[in-house]
């Protein structure tokens, strides 16, 4: 079974699996822990009718938050399938299912505490493209087929002139070392 205890005194296979060092992942594992604890008196303690109290009943395969790190940061690093994260943590596919939908959600919550999570605001397409005006920007389209829907509203998204084929336009946008596409 993989765990932080195992691999805290490997340099590099730590960095292999979660892709950060370990003085990285100790500054992430401090907001991991209060998100930890959030998510937990949110879920578990408050207000939530329980049959025994929080931490009673069988110990879970992810006993330390520093496991329950590692676990989310591998899983996020290298997607394998949920089959293979429970061989890998001694747990069964629908526990490593359940751990991964929990455990990516408090991991956003300690990024987002941290000020750390991406970006996501497609109006700043326009300063990007300033900043970088001597970049060369392509863009190329291509059509893939796809089943024709029945339904006719749907049949007008996807017609493009054509008699035949009902395909799906993709757009790319490239430079000559990078791609992209969007669908």
């Amino acid at each position: 079974m993989l765990s932080y205890a195992k691999m805290k005194d490997k340099p590099s296979t730590f960095r292999t699996f979660t892709g950060l060092d370990k003085p990285e992942f100790e500054t992430l594992l401090t907001a991991f822990r209060a998100a930890w604890k959030t998510y937990v008196e949110d879920h578990y303690i408050k207000g939530k009718e329980r049959k025994r109290k929080f931490g009673g009943g069988r110990k879970a395969t992810l006993g330390t938050i520093e496991d329950k790190l590692l676990f989310i940061l591998f899983y996020l690093k290298t997607y394998p399938l949920q089959e293979v994260m429970g061989v890998l943590f001694a747990m069964s596919q629908s526990q490593a299912n359940a751990w991964i939908h929990t455990l990516s959600h408090v991991l956003q919550m300690a990024l987002g505490t941290a000020h750390q999570l991406p970006a996501r605001n497609p109006l700043t397409l326009a300063e990007v493209l300033a900043a970088y005006a001597e970049l060369d920007f392509i863009i190329a389209g291509t059509e893939r087929r796809r089943q024709r829907p029945t339904d006719q509203d749907k049949q007008k998204t996807y017609y493009s002139g054509k008699k035949k084929p009902t395909p799906i336009k993709t757009t790319s946008l490239s430079t000559p070392t990078h791609r992209k596409s969007s669908i």
